[in-house]
């Protein structure tokens, strides 16, 4: 007599979802103060001028930047900036968008877009002096133009990477050009824009710095430069370390939205790996 067994698999248990997260937090916190505790020991143990220690350079923070510095130059810094990422996100998606459903328009602009792309922004900003003069016009211009790219290109490639099999199911059900738009090509192109979104974030921050750095007399990337001229090297670190966290918050304000946007996105990707 043959006896058979069955047995009924389980489904694999996911890991606590608190557990994951608290471990998250644990690492991002951890290692950044990690990092401090051994800047700070070094610091201490063999003093450098260049790399002062980690509570000299929070005392220059809160000298330098929690007062009238705030008012005066970060937060014209952090106008233009947003402003310009404004700019930079909805041309990149407008343009993108009408050049990627027009295959004549791509085939034309394309070596066009491609030799602008290679031209490293800063070497424009003479040019943008010339036409516009120094001003706060000026910044947001060089900075729209350094950040543009990567949302204007990957809007382009996700436009053109529209499914074709549903394209012709929304025309079958004689779905106008605006609903297939805004139902089929934009919801199926948003991964890759909102990639090109994380990545125009970061040179837009680089790309502020940078016009400000020359002919200005104010503003962020001003002051770092003028602290690392006068020698004033705590307040110079201090200064790396607000665009660090302005960097951050970025980050973070990005990853919220993204969310909420690629909300159906983070759900197909949750149901494969699960």
């Amino acid at each position: 007599m043959t006896l058979y067994t069955s047995t009924v698999r389980r489904p694999p248990q996911r890991p606590n979802l608190w557990a994951r997260m608290g471990s998250s937090i644990l690492y991002a916190i951890g290692v950044p103060v990690l990092l401090l505790v051994i800047w700070g020991v070094w610091g201490t143990i063999a003093p450098a001028k260049f790399f002062p220690s980690p509570l000299t350079i929070a005392e220059a923070f809160v000298d330098t930047w929690i007062g009238p510095a705030f008012v005066t130059d970060v937060l014209p810094s952090l106008a233009r900036l947003a402003a310009a990422i404004v700019l930079a996100v909805v041309i990149g998606i407008a343009a993108g968008t009408l050049i990627g459903l027009t295959r004549w328009l791509r085939e034309l602009l394309e070596p066009l877009l491609e030799f602008f792309r290679a031209i490293p922004p800063p070497v424009l900003i003479p040019v943008f002096v010339a036409l516009l003069g120094v001003t706060d016009q000026m910044k947001v211009i060089v900075i729209v133009f350094g950040s543009l790219w990567p949302v204007l290109l990957n809007t382009v490639e996700g436009v053109r990477s529209t499914d074709s099999v549903m394209t012709e199911t929304a025309r079958s059900f004689a779905l106008t050009p605006t609903e297939r738009l805004f139902s089929l090509v934009l919801p199926a192109a948003s991964p890759r824009i909102m990639a090109g979104v994380r990545q125009t974030l970061s040179v837009a921050l680089i790309m502020m710095v940078i016009s400000e750095m020359f002919y200005s007399s104010s503003g962020l990337g001003f002051q770092v430069a003028y602290f690392q001229r006068n020698y004033l090297i705590a307040q110079m670190w201090s200064g790396i370390v607000l665009l660090g966290l302005i960097g951050v918050l970025l980050a973070v304000v990005f990853t919220i939205v993204e969310r909420r946007v690629l909300r159906w996105y983070h759900g197909i990707k949750e149901v494969e790996r699960a």
